[in-house]
């Protein structure tokens, strides 16, 4: 018992003496490798120094720059601007490359300026043509209240153009409408008891429009069918150009032009004892210039000159998608919308209807002299 006793004695000093020894260790490790701090001075934060950004200066309007206006020190200055962040080309550095050039477009202030909103100041251009992509070119069409979205366009909206057409037959020789007109070839020879002889073939023009030959169902004999009227155009409209982008409702004006405009829209002052004057409505744009494609821009040329008629619908802010539509004809409004010919009834309506009315009376009449009494 003693000796085990001894046993366990000499194990709790040596496991003693082993935790001596490691503290002692890590107090070694912690004295002689750890590093060294220096104590704060008085008043001196104990936090590390924060690194400093490397930094760069990037080219902004210091306020709104209207198109075709050349930028200037008034106009432009420079930000810091991180350059870590700062990508390649994206933004200009130097303000020498700005001052002297012009906006491409307007421009909002505190906006960073970029090369593509640069224009050569040797460029002799008008401002509106900044406006107009490369490879695009501009064409004002005619407009009224309803071809124009009711006055509703702005310049920058997008619209579709589509164009309505009235077809007719011709005759590919004369070129000339269908149906033509009819004449009588007198034969050379004798025109009749004691009058002249012709030597040659003449033609007397008649009124009566070129017929055709049927069968009559009932009597059984060929007779001759005059049209009753001329030959009535065939109306078609269809979607000509889609995303076309307006430039300008009406007339462009220049410099001096805008600056009579202004003017004349400061409010004049009241004399004592009299009447501020009414201002005057604008008059309402009669043309829309539009940014499209060359070739579109041709087949308009040819859509005004040939008679055709053009109507613009806005599509919506941000809508860039082209969707392909089919060409309207009467056909396709009975076919599509299940309108049908109406029947030949043996009955109809009192009074007769062959147009529309202008204006619809109330209903019930208020003047009517009609009597369901019988006389």
């Amino acid at each position: 018992m003693a000796t085990g006793g001894r046993r366990r004695g000499r194990a709790f000093i040596l496991i003693a003496l082993i935790l001596i020894l490691l503290l002692v260790l890590a107090w070694a490790v912690v004295r002689f490798f750890a590093p060294q701090q220096l104590p704060a001075a008085p008043g001196e934060s104990s936090v590390p120094p924060t690194p400093v950004e490397e930094m760069t200066s990037i080219v902004i309007s210091v306020q709104p720059v209207s198109r075709g206006l050349e930028f200037n020190e008034t106009n432009v200055t420079t930000i810091p601007y991180p350059k870590k962040d700062l990508v390649e080309g994206a933004f200009i550095t130097d303000i020498q490359e700005v001052l002297g050039k012009r906006a491409k477009f307007d421009i909002e202030a505190r906006t960073p300026i970029t090369m593509t909103m640069l224009v050569d100041p040797t460029m002799k251009n008008s401002p509106a043509a900044f406006q107009i992509p490369p490879g695009q070119v501009a064409i004002t069409i005619p407009v009224s209240k309803l071809s124009s979205v009711a006055y509703g366009l702005e310049p920058g909206d997008h619209v579709n153009v589509i164009v309505s057409l009235l077809l007719v037959d011709i005759d590919p020789g004369f070129q000339s409408k269908l149906p033509n007109n009819t004449g009588v070839v007198v034969a050379p020879g004798p025109s009749g008891e004691g009058g002249p002889t012709t030597i040659s073939a003449s033609v007397s023009k008649t009124d009566s429009l070129s017929g055709r030959t049927e069968l009559d169902p009932t009597l059984g004999q060929p007779i001759y069918v005059i049209p009753s009227e001329p030959q009535r155009p065939r109306l078609v409209s269809q979607t000509l150009i889609q995303d076309a982008i307006v430039l300008r409702l009406g007339d462009f004006t220049t410099s001096d032009q805008q600056a009579q405009a202004t003017a004349q829209q400061q409010p004049t002052p009241v004399p004592a004892g009299g009447q501020a004057q009414q201002p005057t409505e604008p008059a309402k744009p009669d043309t829309v210039t539009l940014i499209v494609s060359p070739q579109d821009a041709v087949t308009l040329n040819y859509l005004m000159l040939a008679g055709g008629r053009l109507n613009l619908v806005m599509r919506s802010a941000g809508d860039s998608q082209r969707i392909a539509t089919e060409p309207v004809t009467l056909q396709f409004i009975l076919d599509q919308y299940n309108i049908p010919n109406p029947a030949k009834l043996p009955y109809g309506l009192e009074p007769r209807l062959d147009q529309f009315p202008t204006t619809i009376p109330a209903f019930p009449s208020t003047g009517s002299t009609f009597s369901a009494t019988p006389q």
